[in-house]
């Protein structure tokens, strides 16, 4: 058997059984819940009478664990924050159990002691399976592979995979290319097709010495019973979820830059009918947005700044004021601005307000709902000139959300910061091979529970 691509050495499967263990747990919290409540092992019609409306609660429940990130790559710092994040979700989802039955008073159940009940057993049963039970549930003898590349990336990747054994595999060694001879990789390659326990290789196709070796690792896929041949660079991708820079080419900028033109119009449709959703329902906070900047400092209440957009044709952008002036997006070298962030201004944002005008923006299409972020000029023009691939992030419409605004921390704002934008670029290129429609519905519902959280502010 060959593995096919790095999607199987990842295993993402292991969601589904997330998914339905997490059922599970809910259906025999219930019933642990009614036992403990009554005293008395709950009959079938009597339990069955209980699930009917908690099963529309499930529903909304693995919603909730969705947004937070539950059904999302697990990182090392994301499983030390599980049990946390486990137990402030458990929580939310009891109060919308509490509204469910006050608002739909069709159900004759009276539950208010049996959610506490609830919550204390499903609680306890979550953790368990999450924490304890699914790490070795899901621990099949990890893969053995090899690593043959180069370049920073390719270190970046050996390191997390070789700190993590949470990864369904590991690398037997690693060889830098860049400090071995050609000769060297073919001896190693041999060593792959000779060894019956190496079962893939993750490698840097467009690198010459291992271009060479390819006719051996060819020869192995047919002698072996399970063996790949992985480019380093979907691999890393899988793993890190953004493009390793050090590891593309200027071919695999052009073969991922054409998009479907049923794509574009489904997103197109999306980017309207979102935008006219949102736009509604945040007229409700506009007069007292306004207000509270008058009231504030007495000054204008929006502001246009020129953004570059797609096909680095110049746009305008408009925003509420939240500072003190309108600079125009002109900052120094440290992005210091000699304007100040008002007391409203603050507040806006945190709770991202200042970008609700930027909904016209997205009627008019000068923006996307979802895209990378839209750049100042003149940052524009360094990074363009300093930075490999940055003008490919031009090919997609900026948006108001993104990859990156999700999975990037270390936004420079208005300062020049190469490396920082470096990053960011990795995971705009990452958007821009894999984009969809299911990847910009994603990207929206994470960004909510973002700005629910005030994170990134």
């Amino acid at each position: 058997m060959i593995l096919p691509n790095s999607m199987t050495l990842l295993r993402k499967r292991e969601y589904g059984v997330l998914l339905i263990g997490d059922v599970f747990a809910f259906v025999l919290s219930l019933w642990a819940a009614l036992w403990v409540r009554y005293l008395d092992m709950p009959g079938v019609a009597f339990f069955t009478m209980h699930l009917v409306p908690f099963a529309f609660l499930f529903a909304a429940w693995v919603g909730v664990y969705f947004l937070a990130g539950l059904y999302g790559k697990h990182t090392r710092l994301f499983r030390s924050r599980l049990v946390a994040t486990l137990l402030s979700v458990q929580v939310i989802n009891v109060v919308i159990a509490a509204l469910f039955f006050w608002l739909v008073p069709a159900f004759v159940i009276t539950p208010r002691f049996l959610l506490v009940v609830y919550l204390l057993m499903s609680s306890l049963l979550i953790v368990l399976w999450r924490a304890v039970v699914f790490p070795h549930v899901r621990g099949v003898r990890p893969l053995r592979g090899v690593l043959i590349a180069t370049g920073p990336d390719a270190r970046l990747l050996a390191q997390e995979v070789g700190n993590d054994a949470h990864y369904p595999f590991r690398f037997e060694y690693v060889l830098d290319t860049a400090h071995a001879p050609s000769h060297e990789v073919i001896q190693r390659a041999c060593r792959i097709a000779e060894e019956d326990g190496v079962q893939f290789l993750a490698a840097d196709v467009t690198d010459t010495a291992v271009s060479a070796a390819l006719p051996i690792v060819y020869d192995a896929a047919f002698h072996k019973r399970r063996f790949a041949l992985i480019n380093v660079s979907d691999l890393y991708q899988e793993v890190f979820e953004r493009v390793p820079l050090s590891l593309v080419r200027y071919d695999w900028i052009l073969q991922n830059a054409g998009s479907s033109d049923v794509y574009d119009s489904v997103k197109r449709l999306f980017d309207i009918a979102g935008a006219i959703v949102i736009g509604l329902v945040s007229l409700v906070f506009y007069p007292f947005i306004v207000l509270a900047i008058k009231l504030d400092d007495g000054g204008p209440v929006f502001i246009t700044q020129e953004r570059v957009g797609r096909f680095q044709h110049p746009i305008r952008i408009y925003k509420f004021r939240s500072m003190s002036g309108n600079d125009n997006g002109r900052y120094g070298e440290n992005g210091v601005s000699s304007l100040r962030v008002t007391r409203t201004g603050r507040w806006l944002r945190v709770l991202r307000l200042d970008e609700l005008p930027q909904i016209w923006n997205v009627l008019t299409g000068d923006l996307s709902l979802v895209g990378p972020r839209p750049e100042l000029p003149s940052l524009a023009a360094q990074y363009s000139a300093r930075i490999p691939y940055y003008n490919a992030r031009y090919l997609l419409a900026p948006g108001l959300m993104g990859w990156a605004q999700l999975k990037h921390d270390r936004h420079p704002h208005h300062g020049t910061a190469i490396e920082e934008t470096k990053e960011k670029l990795s995971y705009d290129l990452y958007y821009l091979k894999h984009r969809s429609l299911l990847l910009d519905i994603y990207i929206l519902l994470q960004t909510i529970r973002i700005v629910l959280t005030a994170r990134g502010s």
